[in-house]
């Protein structure tokens, strides 16, 4: 009985075969890449812009409940609401100042000051929290930014008595790769709060 072993061919790609690869791969970088930072920066743009409007909707939530209930007060005679539970302290400027009562500056239970010009970072956060629902993770501290277990999605700073509020991910980075404080709302997508007239902006700069 006779046996025979068949042997295979083995073969690979050849240096032409690696060559079209090569070349097919870098046209679809070249195409992709560009497609996909594109789509990335629109989501960032939207991620900011859709934050605006919920925070602009919640301030003119808040006066209008303010409105709404006979403008209420506290024992100070400053404007107060309890909107949602809780308790926001709204200006309470005094007679021609340029600042429009009603506008949420802070918890009342820290005693911001009522006429409204002297907004804190962390009174900005206090709004942030008190008129959304479920508010992004925020912080006033800028390395907090590069701690990834904290999870912080927003950092605010403060600027002529406005809050500006800026997306983590739109922020500069240093040599170290750490994230840079903002000089201005130039920098990075971010929007503002200015409770003298509660206008809300939007400033989109990547």
């Amino acid at each position: 009985m006779n046996s025979s072993i068949e042997m295979k061919k083995q073969s690979g790609f050849t240096l032409i075969e690696l060559v079209i690869v090569v070349v097919i791969l870098g046209f679809l970088a070249v195409t992709a890449i560009p497609k996909f930072i594109d789509l990335t920066e629109q989501a960032q743009q939207a991620n900011i812009e859709g934050m605006a409007g919920g925070f602009a909707t919640g301030i003119s939530l808040a006066r209008a409940q303010w409105e709404a209930e006979a403008r209420p007060e506290d024992n100070n005679g400053n404007n107060v609401i309890n909107y949602d539970g809780t308790e926001l302290m709204l200006t309470t400027p005094p007679a021609n100042s340029a600042i429009r009562p009603g506008y949420p500056i802070g918890l009342a239970a820290n005693n911001p000051t009522a006429d409204g010009t002297s907004m804190s970072a962390v009174q900005c956060i206090e709004v942030w929290q008190g008129i959304l629902a479920q508010p992004p993770t925020i912080s006033a501290s800028i390395a907090d930014l590069d701690d990834d277990g904290l999870g912080i999605n927003y950092f605010v700073n403060v600027g002529n008595n406005i809050c500006q509020f800026f997306l983590k991910e739109t922020l500069n980075k240093d040599a170290a790769g750490d994230y840079q404080t903002p000089a201005s709302t130039a920098v990075g997508n971010n929007f503002t709060y200015n409770n003298a007239d509660s206008s809300v902006v939007v400033n989109i700069n990547n």
